[in-house]
């Protein structure tokens, strides 16, 4: 009965909120501007930017530094790191890190199987369980509307795009590759921040404070790899995803970064405001 009467609740409190609303990504043909990507070419969840946010202010409360110049030394080191390794063809890619990048990309998600996984290893209560899981997924869901208004913000051109076009950046530095291609198939909106480094490093550092340590073991699934991976604590998982989006081709290791710590300042945010502790 209490849990049909939050339900809703929650379903009236979010009303006209926003969600799949008609907004549209802004695209160009300015060297650096985003323009949709193949093999489909789709533009979709501008509207994610927009949604009203469950705690935070505003999807607009915190913003990242701008992307790297196309100019500058920083662009050069991330356009190379990911050609190099993240394409369909490279040879400096591990194994490990091609499972790494699949796992990751894989849109059924392991983190539903982690939740659960981390609230029976740890022994959680039902009430603890329902605290956690609703901690969980507000700020995670915030993460995503934060992180969704940057993309808008800075419409920035993805790897697959900055590679082939190249040699239009004015950098010395880098090189046009006009047949280059992703090892996965790149998301259809623009690059910066990397928003699964913004849900991931909301994430993990709302595990880290719940449970009041880091070094904690888990594990998820993926179908796409077929594989389960194994951390051991949450910070090892955040540095992996940083690192995966590269090896998948998707991200620049900037925008990967600066979407971790996005998702870290709506935690900080949510846990200074939200869910505090009864006196």
């Amino acid at each position: 009965m209490i849990g049909a009467r939050a339900a809703a609740a929650m379903v009236t409190a979010r009303q006209d909120d926003g969600a799949f609303g008609d907004q549209r990504w802004k695209d160009g043909t300015r060297p650096g501007q985003w323009r949709p990507t193949p093999p489909l070419f789709l533009s979709q969840g501008a509207w994610t930017g927009h949604m009203r946010p469950f705690l935070i202010p505003r999807a607009s409360t915190f913003r990242t530094p701008p992307p790297p110049r196309l100019s500058s030394s920083a662009y050069a080191r991330d356009l190379n790191e990911v050609k190099e390794v993240g394409s369909t063809t490279s040879t400096v890619r591990t194994q490990d890190q091609t499972e790494a990048a699949i796992w990751w990309h894989d849109r059924r998600s392991a983190s539903w199987e982690i939740k659960r996984q981390l609230a029976t290893t740890q022994r959680l209560d039902a009430l603890q369980t329902a605290r956690f899981f609703a901690m969980t997924d507000l700020i995670v869901a915030d993460s995503g509307v934060a992180c969704f208004s940057q993309k808008d913000l800075w419409s920035y051109w993805r790897p697959v795009t900055g590679i082939q076009l190249a040699d239009t950046d004015g950098n010395p530095r880098t090189a046009a590759e006009p047949g280059w291609q992703s090892l996965l198939v790149t998301p259809p909106f623009p690059e910066y921040p990397s928003g699964h480094a913004c849900g991931t490093g909301a994430r993990m550092s709302l595990y880290r404070y719940f449970f009041g340590r880091d070094d904690i073991a888990f594990s998820g699934s993926s179908v796409d790899s077929g594989t389960t991976r194994h951390f051991t604590s949450f910070s090892q998982a955040l540095n992996e995803l940083i690192g995966a989006r590269v090896w998948g081709g998707v991200h620049f290791r900037t925008a990967d970064v600066e979407g971790a710590h996005l998702g870290e300042e709506v935690y900080r945010y949510a846990v200074r405001h939200y869910f505090r502790p009864l006196m």
